[in-house]
This record gives C-alpha cells, sequence and structure tokens, in this order.
C-alpha cells in the first residue's frame, strides 16, 4: 500500500467529535419528524455490523450485486477500459472492490469513507491482494467534493459506488452526491453504481428486517453513538427498530420508534419522544430503468451500460461526465 496512513478530511472539534455528525443530528432531531442521515451509521461499528448485514439470508442486494461483478467483468473491461484510477465512495471493508479491480486493470485505487479505523484496515488488506496496485486510503466526507490524492491526479477516473447506497439518500440530496462526485472525479470520469430495483413488498420489508436482528442492531447503534460521541443520554431499551415500505416514495424506511414516553439529552440539549414516536434512520428507495436514468442524468452523468442479475432483482449501472448540453 503507498500511503499506510492515508488522507484525513474529516472535521474534528477541540473535543475529537465530528463538528458534522453533531450538526445533523440536532437539526434532525429538532423537526416535526425526527430524523437522522444514514451516512452517521457508519462509524467502525455501523460498518461492520453493515458487513454482517451483507450475510444474513434476507439480504438480497449484496449477493445479486456480487453475482454481477464476478460475472461481468468482460463487459466491464470493454466499456471502461484500463489505466484508470478506481475512486471507490463509503468504500467500507472494499469486498466486492477485487472482483472490477481484476476485470479492468486500474492504475490505483483511492478509496474514501468516514469510518477511518475501518477503511484503514479494508485498504492494507486489499493492498496485500493487489500487491503491484498503488492504494491511497482518504478519510473523508464525501458528500462534497473531495481534494483527491496528488498521485492520481493525472489519470482518468472511475468512481465506483456500490450497494445501492445512492438510494439511501432522497433525490435532492442523491442528486447533490451526484454533483459532488463529479467535481470530485472531473470531467470525462466514469461512475460505476448500485441501483436496487422494485419488487414485492415483502421481500423487500425483510431485507431490512432480518429475523436474526442484525439490521436491527446497526440502526439501534446509531443511538449508542450519539451517546457515546455526543454525552448522549437516550434510554437504548425504550427503543426498537422498525422497517416500513413507502409506496409513495418507493422506499423502505428504516426507524428507531419509542416504546414509551422517553425523554434524554444530546450534546447538552433536550429532547423528548412520545410513545409510538419515531426517529428515521435511513431510507433505501428502489428504482426502475427510468427512475434511475433519471435521478443519474438530474447529478450530471449520462447512463451508458445497465447490467442486471440472473433474477433481475439487483442493477449496476454505468455512467459518463459529459460535457453539459442545454439540449437533449
Amino acid at each position: 500500500m503507498t500511503d499506510n496512513a492515508g488522507l484525513k478530511l474529516v472535521d474534528l472539534d477541540e473535543s475529537g467529535v465530528d463538528r458534522a455528525f453533531r450538526a445533523d443530528v440536532l437539526e434532525g432531531m429538532r423537526g416535526p419528524q425526527k430524523a437522522i442521515p444514514a451516512r452517521w451509521l457508519y462509524d467502525d461499528a455501523g460498518s461492520q455490523l453493515y458487513e454482517d448485514i451483507t450475510q444474513v439470508p434476507e439480504y438480497y442486494p449484496a449477493r445479486a450485486e456480487t453475482e454481477i461483478l464476478k460475472s461481468r467483468g468482460a463487459d466491464f473491461a470493454k466499456a471502461i477500459g484500463s489505466g484508470r484510477a478506481v475512486v471507490e465512495f463509503g468504500s467500507g471493508s472494499s469486498v466486492k472492490t477485487p472482483a472490477l479491480l481484476r476485470a479492468i486493470g486500474p492504475a490505483a485505487y483511492v478509496p474514501l469513507d468516514i469510518a477511518g479505523d475501518f477503511l484503514r484496515a479494508a485498504a492494507a488488506d486489499l493492498s496485500a491482494k493487489f500487491p503491484g496496485l498503488p492504494v491511497y486510503p482518504v478519510e473523508a466526507d464525501f458528500m462534497r467534493r473531495v481534494e483527491l490524492p496528488h498521485e492520481v491526479a493525472h489519470l482518468a477516473k472511475l468512481g465506483f459506488f456500490p450497494g445501492g447506497t445512492l438510494g439511501n439518500m432522497v433525490a435532492r440530496t442523491a442528486t447533490d452526491l451526484l454533483r459532488a462526485m463529479r467535481e470530485t472525479l472531473g470531467e470525462g470520469s466514469m461512475l460505476l453504481v448500485g441501483m436496487d430495483l422494485i419488487k414485492d413488498q415483502s421481500v423487500l420489508e425483510a431485507a431490512y428486517d432480518d429475523a436474526g436482528r442484525v439490521t436491527a442492531e446497526f440502526n439501534l447503534n446509531l443511538a449508542r453513538r450519539i451517546n457515546r460521541e455526543l454525552d448522549g443520554t437516550i434510554p437504548i431499551d425504550k427503543l426498537e427498530h422498525a422497517a416500513r415500505w413507502n409506496d409513495q416514495y418507493a422506499r423502505v424506511e428504516m426507524h428507531l420508534v419509542a416504546r414509551e414516553a422517553i425523554a434524554f439529552e444530546i450534546a447538552g440539549e433536550r429532547f423528548a419522544m412520545k410513545a409510538g414516536e419515531t426517529i428515521h434512520t435511513e431510507n433505501s428507495h428502489k428504482f426502475d430503468r427510468r427512475s434511475a436514468d433519471k435521478q443519474l442524468l438530474a447529478g450530471g452523468w449520462t447512463p451508458v451500460g445497465r447490467w442486471l442479475d440472473a433474477e433481475e432483482r439487483f442493477s449496476v449501472v454505468l455512467a459518463e461526465a459529459r460535457e453539459a448540453s442545454n439540449a437533449p
């Protein structure tokens, strides 16, 4: 690995708290519908729990996407070409990445993630698997433009955003993220992104509320993180996990539901919840082809390729950052 420490672009205050985390939590908890952006689910513990989720029987997206990445290598090589710097947004454990790297022969790999320890461990593991590949881990919030390591500045870029994470965001936030990715990667870059597909409600809800309660622990971990990092006093045992299909918005919603009336503090500010009131912690929007293309185009990316798994549960879409045009 070229840089074991990696770059660190997270803004911490004097006590070591992520300023953006505190701001997002406090702002979200003040609203009539309490809500916290899903990206804060992924501290080191949350990232490990997500990896555990990908192994539960009900969670089909990880298996479906891995099938695509392993079976479509020749297609990726033809469409993408070799010699690019692969920039993975929210890289996590990078378990899906080797199949892509083997297929396209990149010149460098740049994993971006806000979970620093998890990022560096995963980068070291991947570097061991590809000893000749320069790896530059960057601890950063990729929701805004990220300054990439100077070693890859001259290389054509391929953004890699697997896992259907784009669907965690409402349309306007997803659009902002896609535009930030374009600014990070530059004109003429490409983006390979996972996008989950609309299917039967029972299948969707089970994927986010598994019988083994791994997803429940993932969701509750956010409250534990708030208590730990923001001096919170949320009574964890008074919350329960819920996953609900919202047909109007074509998404599965995750909530933390108060079992009874509770009161608590976060960063010195007091909050209360009535019995049945929720904290909305994650959306997972599902797409068809038209809605997927529309979302990408709104973010400045032109779709140029699309692949599905054998059961047509999940899609991987390739898009290009083309010169802006005011006409079709």
